[in-house]
């Protein structure tokens, strides 16, 4: 396969690159680089990408493909074909499937499907505790063999501290990352988050110390074994300034976020509308102001999805009775160039919170554009405004609270090893 694409902005912040260039791909690599690039009449494919951003695949590094067990809400195929057309080549699926991916066989059966039927990289992530159940170490060694590249236990918090320090132990020695889900289940009974809001609509609430309080006692953990921790899905203020804190000294801290925690407040709650059901929920006004304030000093390296499609019976039904979780890759990169479009971020910044700083936390050979390297290639136009229709996505989970929202910026093309595995019509 041969790819030419021409005069494209290309922007890769690894390399220091942000300049109109054209970009030869010969099978699964990058061949050239460079201005007018001639042509050898035997491409398959010329891209003209002018007037458009050309960047690394974007990596999430927090995703729910649902398989195996959930195939009713997603599957592989669906949701990584979800995923290309969002602009992500490389994806990191939750282990919170049935069966839960505690053990090898689990991890293999994922990368298998996903090589046979993917429409981008999938890496696994290997459950903390079997069962998910927070009592006792999975086999991480074991699946760290067959290919996963975390350990996280998402959607709990490992409440045993002893069992948790016995994680941390167990990633330095194969130098992966826990991702840690933060969230005190005593204080985790409601749905939404405590402020007026849940007042104004009488939904049970979580006070923002309930994070907090998990976000602190990971770090302290994590530093005494002097171990990686990345914390995931931060949603408040007091955990920003606690992960602020603790950076100072330690140096083995990361985390992320996702677009509707710098998107939507807490009001959106206020309609009933179970798509803007999320855990951690959605926060304050302030809480929002303090996360674009996190991503734009640097306290929050990444941005992910928590891509968490959910069947519509799952969300059809009282607030407090509906499965939280937002189908996110479809949206985020559009959502997330507001930062760009208010100042809090340039794009140049914002590629990086999606290409480079995941590849780093994961170690993965990805979130570059350069001779030599795989042809993981997106291109996109930050200009191009688009109504959002649920409907047509192509992730099974059509639970999105920003349906009907005209959004800026889109991706056209995604190009995984060297093959084009989403093309947007408005590509010429």
């Amino acid at each position: 396969m041969r790819i030419m694409i021409k005069n494209g902005r290309v922007i890769d912040p690894k390399n220091s690159i942000n300049d109109i260039l054209d970009i030869s791909i010969k099978d699964n690599l990058i061949d050239k680089m460079g201005k007018n690039i001639k042509e050898k009449g035997n491409e398959d494919h010329i891209i003209n990408a002018s007037g458009h951003i050309v960047a690394p695949g974007f990596i999430d590094i927090h995703a729910h493909l649902r398989e195996p067990g959930y195939e009713y809400k997603e599957t592989i195929t669906t949701g990584t074909m979800a995923a290309a057309r969002g602009g992500f080549t490389s994806v990191v699926c939750m282990a919170n499937t049935d069966p839960v991916n505690d053990n090898k066989s689990v991890t293999e059966y994922i990368i298998k499907k996903a090589r046979l039927e993917g429409y981008c990289r999938v890496f696994p992530c290997g459950a903390i505790t079997k069962g998910l159940k927070g009592e006792e170490l999975s086999e991480i060694g074991e699946m760290f063999g067959a290919g996963i590249v975390a350990i996280s236990d998402d959607g709990k918090s490992v409440r045993n501290s002893e069992v948790l320090r016995k994680a941390f132990e167990y990633t330095k020695i194969f130098n992966i990352p826990v991702i840690s889900h933060c969230e005190d289940y005593d204080l985790s009974k409601g749905y939404v988050h405590e402020g007026a809001a849940s007042l104004l609509t009488g939904l049970e609430a979580i006070p923002s110390i309930a994070e907090e309080l998990i976000v602190n006692r990971d770090i302290v953990i994590a530093q005494y074994v002097d171990s990686h921790v990345h914390i995931t899905h931060i949603s408040t203020a007091g955990s920003i300034d606690i992960i602020a804190n603790a950076k100072k000294t330690y140096k083995r801290i990361t985390c992320d976020t996702c677009p509707h925690y710098f998107i939507l407040t807490d009001e959106a709650i206020l309609g009933f509308d179970t798509n803007t059901k999320v855990n951690p929920p959605l926060r304050s006004k302030r809480d929002v102001e303090a996360i674009k304030e996190g991503l734009k000093n640097g306290t929050i390296d990444i941005i992910a999805t928590d891509h968490a499609p959910h069947d519509i019976t799952s969300k059809d039904v009282e607030y407090n009775l509906a499965s939280s979780g937002i189908s996110g890759f479809e949206t985020a990169l559009s959502l997330s160039l507001n930062l760009v479009n208010e100042g809090v971020l340039s794009l140049e910044e914002l590629i990086k919170k999606f290409t480079v700083n995941p590849a780093r936390l994961l170690n993965l050979p990805y979130g570059e554009i350069k001779e030599g390297k795989a042809a993981d290639i997106i291109v996109f136009n930050p200009d191009i405004e688009w109504v959002v229709d649920k409907n047509t996505f192509y992730s099974k989970g059509k639970n999105t609270p920003f349906h009907g929202w005209r959004l800026k910026g889109k991706n056209l093309l995604t190009i995984v090893d060297g093959n084009i595995v989403f093309r947007d019509k408005a590509l010429r």
